[in-house]
């Protein structure tokens, strides 16, 4: 790991030395953050650190911590390590980061400001909340526009965190798979995956999705019902891990058996893969988006859901009704990462295209991009309800729809990277094949 994270710090050294120069600044001052607590409570939510300060250092448990970046000095690191007995405070500093920069060991929040006010003009990350007498976060557009621009392609470091998470978030995937098959309720599968991956509630890179049977068709379930239902027919899992700040974000559906749905598993299963391998260097994303669309319908009227050709599909909007989501992000510090939107790094945004609200990502591959692939189909009531109302009603095996909208829908998802020879790098179907 020294080599390569040695090599990603010195990336982001020279990165950091030439935004500073374009847009005027003498040193660049990054926020970790701080903790935030209730209205009128004394109850913490969990703490989140800026994705800038986690960017260049593998502490994300660090309030009240600090990074100031000049041109021709090591990274400082201002440590805050408070004398606690409430908490368990901040362990002393260690691992290869250490050696790598000039380290400030404080007891005490306000004592940062001496560590932080150099001369010149500073730009200074973070929420505003985070300020210090003297040191107000600004957070220069340009700057930031320059930062998020370049975050999209990953060093090895990065990849490397990547894998892991991935790594982390594959066997909690097959405990809740056979959570599910035992006839578990959420809760309990949720539980299992949380023991097989190691992690908790407070430290999972996102809130996970566990939706047996109709809660599938929520694409953000936010519950986890303790009673298991009478039937388990099918369980939708949207989950993650995080190794040293860095996301993976995975979606697989399991069926307990049944002739139909099973079939339309196979099918998103072989479309979901087809659209993966469309992650190349120098393709726009935005038409993987649509190819999903056009796959969609193919399913539709291969299965006898929908009795229109794909062109007709298309064209009367039959296929949002079913898939009313993206195709997939940026993901790394973030699981949204940012600047999906970005055209260039002066800010400048790639339009969704027409019709399609939802996308989050519309930049042109390159390589080192990680972007996740996760194709759904889902049967919606209120989505459906409103496809009922138009033409292409009469177009619909409504029964049919009955029948798999018992099921809720399909949504698999993989993080996939974009390379520069050619076939990109599943990490996800790694980490399955590494479990198998």
């Amino acid at each position: 790991m020294t080599k390569t994270y040695s090599h990603h710090l010195h990336q982001l050294q020279a990165q950091a030395e030439q935004a500073l120069a374009r847009c005027g600044f003498d040193a660049l001052v990054i926020a970790s953050g701080i903790e935030k607590y209730a209205f009128l409570d004394d109850r913490p939510y969990l703490f989140a650190p800026n994705p800038h300060f986690k960017h260049w250092l593998p502490l994300v448990n660090h309030p009240h911590s600090w990074l100031l970046i000049r041109p021709g000095h090591k990274p400082r690191v201002v440590y805050y390590q408070p004398d606690d007995f409430w908490h368990v405070p901040p362990s002393d500093p260690a691992g290869e980061w250490t050696e790598l920069v000039e380290l400030v060991v404080i007891g005490q929040p306000d004592e940062a400001r001496a560590h932080l006010q150099v001369p010149g003009r500073l730009a200074i990350i973070g929420e505003a909340d985070a300020a210090l007498d003297g040191v107000t976060p600004n957070n220069p557009a340009d700057l930031l526009n320059i930062l998020h621009y370049q975050r999209a392609n990953k060093t090895g470091y990065e990849l490397e965190q990547m894998r892991a998470a991935s790594r982390r978030a594959v066997p909690a995937h097959l405990a809740a798979k056979a959570a599910f098959l035992a006839g578990a309720s959420e809760l309990d599968i949720h539980r299992a995956y949380l023991a097989a991956c190691g992690h908790t509630d407070r430290d999972l890179p996102y809130t996970n999705i566990v939706a047996l049977n109709e809660h599938g068709a929520v694409l953000h379930y936010q519950y986890q019902e303790a009673q298991a239902p009478a039937e388990s027919r099918a369980l939708l899992i949207d989950a993650g891990a995080q190794v040293n700040g860095y996301a993976s974000d995975i979606t697989r559906t399991w069926s307990a058996g049944d002739a139909m749905f099973d079939a339309l598993l196979a099918r998103m299963e072989a479309a979901q893969l087809a659209l993966v391998d469309e992650v190349r260097a120098g393709v726009d994303y935005r038409s993987i988006h649509l190819s999903t669309h056009a796959k969609v319908a193919g399913i539709l009227q291969d299965l006898g859901v929908v009795k229109l050709s794909v062109a007709e599909q298309l064209a009367q909007g039959v296929t949002s009704t079913f898939f009313p989501h993206g195709i997939g992000h940026l993901i790394g510090l973030q699981v949204h990462d940012v600047g999906g939107f970005m055209a260039d790094d002066s800010g400048t945004l790639s339009p969704k295209p027409e019709g399609h609200p939802y996308l989050r990502l519309t930049r042109t591959l390159t390589p080192g991009m990680v972007v996740t692939i996760e194709p759904g189909l889902y049967f919606i009531p209120t989505l459906l309800n409103k496809l009922k109302a138009t033409p292409a009603a009469a177009a619909v095996d409504w029964n049919l729809v009955a029948h798999l909208s018992r099921f809720g829908g399909v949504r698999i998802e993989d993080d996939v990277v974009c390379r520069a020879d050619g076939a990109p790098e599943n990490l996800t179907r790694d980490a399955f094949a590494a479990q198998a």
